[in-house]
């Protein structure tokens, strides 16, 4: 019999309906009916008949019409929001925000998987499972680990041996023996105890990267989880039943005790939970409406799904392939913006960068020469100045080598880091089967993601701050020869003038996010953790710093390629002409003054998209390949234009 979830204030509702053909006005009104059953006042409702409301679909807030049939428009264990006329939407009601996520309605199930060991994952992996682009699967040989390691943990209890976190409370209470019968409500104590976060919920796609990390985690086999409860968490992670997670309480040691507890907490069918068929509702209705059964936690179990680094690693894995993605483009854009304000590419020679041949600047100078080479791409603009008296040019475009390539060096040492978190085992007691031992250790502790984050957001934060100094040149006419603002009839128009302000705010609110969180530690639980990472912070604010660099270099790529308009019928070289194209594919030439916060939009989600990307990298490859001089030494990174990534065993699901 079809069934359907409906949120009335605040309760949640199991609907059986038996015809179909009835309709949604049918639905409210029953929903109604049993709203106020159980109400000593009737929910202050008088007469169900008279009660108006609406019914909206809780994902995506779509209305629904009261005569339509239940058949038409929804399907079976659909959830909807029922909203009482002159009610204030439900506290614990959260519409999933248009932009928030890509994982909505129009959610397909992936039909490949990305097998996992709990040591290969990428970030790169990482990243597409949380948007959606794989299911996950354990190898034959993690789960024969997790096996074995739960084995012995079974051997610890049933031998009532005193061990850590198995038989004893936790953290000040680790001497505490917990009798065998209370074994199973101490791990789920632990779990409601800890879920003491506040704050917006993780999107649907963090919350994936968060799961899928876990579990990642979880497959090593020194936790102790058993196959059971390892299973259960994959079947949630391939429906998309995602537990509400809220971004902040983490110190980041003992690992992210809070945001960990959150995520166990939905999948014990308590608090609440998302996937794009219910939105957001009860753990227990999205599960069941999955076909799944909360997890029953074994000895241990609590203590394993929460002690580890993962919202921190997690959170750092889409802040470096982000990072990386920006990075490239930003030599892109400089090199663009370089073409516009008519400077030389003789700062870009090789012979000055093999003297200083830091893996990052020789790339960089590469990347500069593949676009703007006049032997390999003529340019009418350069040619137009070819015989100036211009001898070299203002720093943010002279020093873009040797700026832009700390950053990607620094990117580079961050995912090299953020890599080894994702496949490292942060539990504790680590569980080793092979020694028949359990053994209490500090792998939880969060330094060394909320170290490399930090750093990653002092790194990536300089491109945004040279950015916006070549957007003032661009917009200032005695440092650029185009008209101010990069408008006709200034005065009237004001072009980019505030867009520039946009850039100088951004930059200016990284300096503060820049700070790095991860010098700061509080001493937490009655001193038994006095020294902790603070790397959550570290991971949200690098986030924010990477998100203000993609909207400033956005700014710049808008002003260069209004700049193009005033040397035209000049064209620049072909890369960048395909740069050009593209932005003009989604933003028209500013001719006078128009709204202009969509076309900023617009152009930082193709930088988001990686499409301007995409549309120079074949021109890199190609110089690249034909153009390292021969008689040179080269870096062995200097032309590895992709980042480096593990082999991964994509399989196609039958």
């Amino acid at each position: 019999m079809p069934r359907y979830t409906v949120h009335v204030r605040d309760e949640w509702l199991a609907i059986p309906c038996r015809d179909s053909k009835n309709t949604i006005q049918w639905l409210g009104i029953e929903a109604l009916r049993r709203y106020i059953k159980n109400k000593p006042d009737n929910g202050g409702i008088t007469s169900v008949k008279e009660t108006r409301f609406v019914v909206r679909r809780c994902q995506g807030l779509g209305l629904l019409d009261a005569d339509d049939t239940i058949e038409d428009v929804l399907e079976n264990n659909d959830f909807v929001e029922l909203a009482i006329e002159g009610d204030t939407m439900s506290p614990d009601f959260i519409p999933c925000q248009a932009g928030v996520s890509h994982i909505t309605a129009a959610y397909r199930e992936p039909d490949e998987f990305i097998l996992l060991d709990g040591n290969s994952l990428s970030s790169n992996d990482l990243v597409n499972l949380g948007r959606g682009f794989y299911k996950i699967k354990l190898t034959s040989e993690a789960e024969r680990k997790v096996v074995q390691s739960r084995e012995l943990l079974d051997t610890i209890v049933k031998e009532n041996r005193v061990v850590y976190g198995i038989t004893t409370g936790f953290g000040k209470f680790a001497r505490t023996v917990i009798p065998v019968s209370k074994l199973k409500e101490l791990q789920e104590n632990l779990v409601r105890s800890h879920s003491a976060g506040v704050g917006n919920p993780l999107s649907p796609e963090r919350t994936r990267m968060l799961l899928a990390l876990r579990i990642n985690v979880l497959a090593k086999g020194h936790s102790g989880i058993s196959l059971e409860t390892l299973h259960a968490m994959i079947q949630a992670f391939n429906a998309s039943c995602l537990s509400f997670v809220p971004e902040k309480g983490t110190v980041g040691a003992s690992g992210d005790l809070a945001p960990l507890s959150h995520l166990a907490l939905g999948l014990m069918g308590e608090g609440r939970m998302w996937s794009p068929k219910s939105g957001w509702a009860d753990a227990k209705f999205v599960l069941e409406a999955h076909g799944l059964k909360p997890i029953s936690l074994k000895p241990k179990e609590g203590l394993a799904l929460i002690n580890g680094t993962q919202m921190i690693t997690s959170l750092g894995a889409e802040a470096v392939e982000r990072a990386q993605a920006i990075a490239q483009q930003a030599d892109i854009v400089a090199a663009l913006t370089l073409e516009v304000l008519k400077g030389t590419t003789k700062a870009f020679d090789s012979d000055i960068h093999a003297l200083r041949p830091h893996p990052g600047q020789i790339e960089v100078a590469s990347r500069f020469r593949s676009l703007l080479d006049s032997d390999h791409h003529p340019s009418e603009i350069a040619e137009s100045h070819r015989f100036c008296d211009h001898v070299q040019d203002a720093y943010t475009m002279r020093c873009c080598p040797q700026v832009h390539g700390v950053v990607n060096d620094t990117i580079n040492f961050a995912k090299n880091i953020i890599n080894t978190e994702i496949n490292s085992a942060t539990d504790n007691p680590m569980v080793f089967a092979e020694r028949g031992e359990t053994i209490s250790g500090g792998n939880f502790h969060g330094e060394y993601p909320a170290k490399a984050l930090d750093f990653l957001a002092i790194a990536v934060h300089e491109l945004a701050s040279i950015s916006e100094r070549r957007t003032e040149r661009l917009c200032n006419p005695s440092l650029s020869e185009l008209p101010a603002f990069l408008v006709n009839e200034g005065g009237l128009n004001s072009g980019f003038m505030i867009a520039h302000c946009t850039a100088a705010a951004l930059v200016s609110e990284n300096k503060v996010l820049c700070h790095p969180s991860s010098v700061d530690s509080l001493s937490t639980s009655a001193a038994t953790e006095d020294h902790v990472s603070m790397g959550g912070w570290a991971a949200r604010k690098a986030l924010r710093v990477i998100e203000h660099v993609e909207q400033v270099l956005a700014i710049e790529l808008l002003a260069a390629c209004q700049g193009i308009e005033f040397l035209r019928p000049l064209r620049t070289t072909t890369p960048l002409e395909k740069v050009y194209d593209l932005v003009r594919s989604v933003v028209k030439p500013w001719i006078k003054d128009r709204f202009m916060s969509p076309d900023i939009e617009a152009v930082h989600r193709l930088l988001i998209d990686q499409k301007v990307w995409q549309v120079a990298k074949p021109y890199i490859d190609k110089y690249a390949t034909e153009f390292i001089p021969e008689s040179r030494p080269v870096s062995p990174t200097a032309f590895s234009l992709e980042p480096p990534t593990s082999p991964r065993k994509r399989v196609r699901l039958e």
